[in-house]
């Protein structure tokens, strides 16, 4: 088990188009003191290809992603690892709702179904869901880490993209 406090600094704040939550970060996140740096894990490329930044970033630029409209959580802030080694009861559901409440942001992803059921505390399909948290659209989408490979699909990621960029649209409407 991997104790740390604050693994990962939260990217939350007012004026956000969609924060992407997952479930904690992975050991080459946590060692690298960046989100989603291990090396099998699509989450930047994914940003770019789906149009959600302009740019290709690097896992050390994402303090950037507030240009962009985007902001950053984990479900478990004091610990790291899988999946598998991230125990449900280390989730703070409290802290991800208050922290979503406060930035108000237009939309929250999970990145993978394993940090969605752990805030839902139901099961998940890809996509929009039902439900809000702290006033926030929800989406489920498949998760980008290497070791969920075999059920990627850039499909939910785009549709999310689109979301988006129909808000940024509608916002520069006269």
């Amino acid at each position: 088990m991997h104790r740390v406090s604050g693994v990962l600094p939260d990217i939350l704040m007012p004026g956000l188009r969609v924060v992407f939550c997952g479930t904690a970060a992975g050991t080459a996140s946590a060692k690298a003191g960046a989100y989603y740096a291990g090396p099998g894990n699509t989450f930047w490329e994914a940003l770019y290809v789906t149009g959600l930044t302009p740019i290709l970033l690097a896992p050390v630029e994402f303090e950037r992603l507030p240009e962009f409209g985007i902001g950053l959580t984990d479900l478990c802030k004091v610990n790291y690892g899988s999946d598998e080694e991230v125990e449900t009861a280390e989730f703070d559901v409290a802290r991800l709702e208050a922290g979503i409440a406060a930035a108000e942001p237009v939309r929250l992803a999970f990145n993978g179904k394993n940090a969605a059921r752990g805030a839902l505390e139901q099961q998940v399909a890809y996509g929009i869901q039902s439900e809000r948290i702290g006033g926030a659209e929800i989406w489920v989408l498949p998760s980008t880490s290497g070791a969920a490979r075999r059920f990627w699909s850039i499909e939910p990621w785009q549709e999310l993209a689109e979301a988006c960029e129909a808000d940024r649209v509608q916002e520069s409407s006269p």
